[in-house]
C-alpha cells in the first residue's frame, strides 16, 4: 500500500476537472497518506466525491431545469448550467480537502502559530542584543538613570545608521537633541551620582560630553553634514565619554551578594587582563603590513558588575600565574584553555548569569532564551569570554577552564543568537586583538597572563 501511494500524485486522487494542483515528494506523500484514517483515504474520498457530484447534478437539474428552460434559450441555459457546475465542483473540492487533512491538524497545537512577543525572541529580526563587546560592557554598567537614558538615545542612532541608502538623519538629530536636553537639564543629578573624590574628573568629562571634541554638539554637526562615516565616528566618541561618566558613577556593586558566596573572590567593578599568546608552530600574520611574529597580544575586559564571583575567581587565577604556560585548543567556534590545571587552582563557582532588566545575577540557573530571557552579558558576541561547565554539575562553572567564543552568525539560531545563549557564565569580552583570535590554533600557548587593571577592585576571601 505504501509503495502505491508514494508513486501516485496527490492531485490524481481527485477528478481531472478539480482546480487542485498539489505536488508532493514521494517521501512526503508516504508520511502524509499513511497517517490518514481509512475513513479519509483518497480512494474512498474520490468515490464519495463522484457520487456527491452526480447526486448534486441530478438535484440541481430536477429543481431548476423546467423553470430555467422556459425562460432562457437552450445554449444560454447550458452555458449557465456548466458554469454553475464548475463553481459547485470548486466548493466541494475545498470541503473534501479540509476533511482529508483535518485528522492531521488535530495533532498540531494551534497556539504555535500565534507566538506572543515575549516568546518570539528567536524569531524576531529586531532583537537588540549587543553585537560587540564594547556595547555589551557599556550596557552592563549600573549607572544613573539619566545617563542610561542618554546612552539609549545615542545607541538608537547606531541602528539607524544601518539603514541602506536614504538614512533618517532627521530622526538621528532628534535623538541627539533629546540626549543633549537630558544632559543639560539633569546636570546636577548626573554629577551628584559620582563619589566626591571622583567628582572633579566627572565634571571634566561632563563638559567634554556637552561641548568638547567628541561632544554631542559635534555629533549634531556631523549629522547635519549627512556624512554617515563622520556620524559613526562622532557617535563612537560620544558613547565613549558616556561610558567613562557611567563608570565613575558605579565604583562598586549595586547589589548585595548572598552570604554563602562571600567565601569566594569577587571583583567589584571592571578589570583588564592581557594575554601574550605564543605560536606552537608558525607565526601570527601581521594586520598592518609588519613582520610576522611568533607571539601576539590580546586584552580582555572582565566585568564584575554582572559576574562578580566568576570575574573575581578568574582575576585571582591570573594573579597567581595559573594560566602562564597553559596550552590552548580549538573546538567548534571556541578557543579553550587546558582543563588539566591543578584542581586546587580556583574555586568551583556557581553558574552566574545576570538577566537583562534585573539588578542582581541568578545563581545555578540557566536562562530560557526561548521565553524571552536574555543575559546582560550575551555569549553571542565575537570574543566573548566565559567559564566552561564543571565536570561534576552544569550548575557550576569549572574552577579554572575558560573559553573565548568565536561567534559566527552563520551557525546561530533564528534572531542571530547562539544556541548556547544563557547557558554559560560569561564574564568579559576581548577588546584588543580580536583579529588575532582566528589565527590561534590547537597547541598555541598562553605565555603570560597579567591583570593590568582592576587589582584594587579584587576582594579576596579571608583565610581562616
Amino acid at each position: 500500500m505504501a509503495s502505491s501511494l508514494s508513486s501516485t500524485p496527490m492531485s490524481s486522487c481527485f477528478s481531472d476537472s478539480l482546480p487542485v494542483n498539489v505536488g508532493l515528494t514521494s517521501d512526503v506523500q508516504r508520511r502524509f497518506f499513511l497517517r490518514i484514517p481509512p475513513l479519509f483515504h483518497p480512494t474512498r474520498i474520490r468515490m464519495e466525491y463522484l457520487s456527491l457530484r452526480s447526486d448534486s447534478c441530478r438535484t440541481y437539474a430536477k429543481h431548476h431545469s423546467e423553470e430555467i428552460t422556459n425562460q432562457l434559450p437552450a445554449p444560454l441555459y447550458m452555458a449557465m448550467l456548466k458554469l454553475a457546475m464548475k463553481k459547485l465542483e470548486s466548493v466541494l473540492a475545498a470541503i473534501l480537502i479540509v476533511i482529508q487533512i483535518s485528522p492531521l491538524l488535530s495533532h498540531i497545537s494551534w497556539h504555535t502559530f500565534f507566538v506572543p512577543p515575549a516568546k518570539a525572541v528567536l524569531y524576531s529580526p529586531d532583537t537588540k542584543v549587543p553585537r560587540t563587546g564594547e556595547l555589551a560592557l557599556r550596557r552592563a554598567i549600573p549607572a544613573n538613570t539619566n545617563m542610561k537614558a542618554i546612552q539609549d538615545s545615542l545607541e538608537d542612532i547606531s541602528y539607524l545608521l544601518r539603514i541602506p541608502q536614504r538614512k533618517p538623519y532627521s530622526t538621528m538629530e532628534g535623538n541627539v537633541k533629546k540626549a543633549l536636553k537630558i544632559a543639560m537639564d539633569e546636570k546636577e543629578s548626573i554629577l551628584e551620582s559620582i563619589p566626591m573624590d571622583l567628582r572633579a574628573n566627572g565634571s571634566t568629562l561632563y563638559a567634554s560630553l556637552i561641548d568638547g571634541k567628541g561632544s554631542l554638539q559635534t555629533l549634531l554637526e556631523c549629522i547635519k553634514d549627512k556624512d554617515p562615516d563622520k556620524v559613526s565616528v562622532g557617535l563612537a566618541s560620544s558613547l565613549d565619554t558616556v561610558a567613562e561618566l557611567e563608570l565613575l558613577q558605579a565604583p562598586g556593586l549595586s547589589f548585595l551578594l548572598p552570604e554563602q558566596y562571600l567565601k569566594y573572590p569577587r571583583l567589584r567593578g571592571r578589570g583588564t587582563v592581557q594575554f601574550t599568546i605564543e605560536k606552537g608552530d608558525g607565526a601570527f600574520s601581521p594586520q598592518d603590513g609588519g613582520e610576522a611574529k611568533n607571539s601576539a597580544t590580546i586584552q580582555v575586559v572582565i566585568d564584575g558588575y554582572s559576574a562578580p564571583l566568576t570575574a573575581g575567581n578568574f582575576a585571582k587565577l591570573v594573579i597567581d600565574g595559573a594560566y602562564d604556560g597553559t596550552k590552548l585548543s580549538c573546538a567548534n567556534q571556541a578557543i579553550l584553555s587546558n582543563n588539566k590545571l591543578d584542581k586546587n587552582n580556583g574555586f568551583s563557582i556557581p553558574l552566574e548569569i545576570m538577566p537583562s532588566g534585573q539588578f542582581e545575577p541568578l545563581y545555578r540557573t540557566t536562562l530560557s532564551v526561548q521565553d524571552g530571557e536574555l543575559p546582560v552579558l550575551p555569549l553571542s558576541v565575537y570574543g566573548a569570554v566565559a567559564m566552561a561547565h564543571s565536570d561534576v554539575s552544569e550548575e557550576y562553572s569549572s574552577p579554572n577552564q575558560f573559553f573565548i567564543y568565536l561567534y559566527d552568525k552563520r551557525n546561530a539560531g533564528l534572531g542571530g543568537l547562539s544556541f548556547d545563549e544563557g547557558q554559560f557564565s560569561v564574564f568579559g569580552y576581548t577588546t584588543v586583538g580580536r583579529e588575532v583570535l582566528p589565527q590561534i590554533k590547537t597547541g598555541d600557548i598562553i605565555r603570560s597572563a597579567k591583570l593590568i587593571e582592576g587589582r584594587d577592585r579584587l576582594i579576596l576571601p579571608v583565610e581562616n
